[in-house]
């Protein structure tokens, strides 16, 4: 949890007792680790997937990849986020 933490703030540049969920793999991508801080602690989940499941992970070649619980819940499901597309969120100010 040690390590975790401190990859967050200093390789991230980010504040692990922030009120973020910091989501890690493994190499082979069948592990998920989230991190979390709670207060007064961290708390740390771990998902391990049977057999020769394996997570598709985002791309984080260009940095920090940032997922809303809706996609979160989709990458521990199984899910290539990446290629999932919504509809766009459309702001009108009148009906006509």
């Amino acid at each position: 949890m040690n390590s975790l933490s401190i990859l967050v703030e200093q390789a991230m540049g980010l504040n692990p007792m922030d009120s973020s969920l910091y989501v890690f793999t493994n190499r082979r991508c069948d592990r998920i680790k989230i991190l979390g801080w709670d207060h007064n602690g961290f708390w740390l989940l771990l998902k391990r997937l049977e057999e020769k499941d394996r997570f598709v992970w985002p791309d984080s070649s260009t940095g920090v990849v940032t997922l809303d619980v809706e996609r979160l819940q989709w990458l521990l499901k199984g899910a290539d986020i990446a290629a999932l597309r919504r509809h766009p969120k459309r702001h009108y100010a009148r009906v006509s």
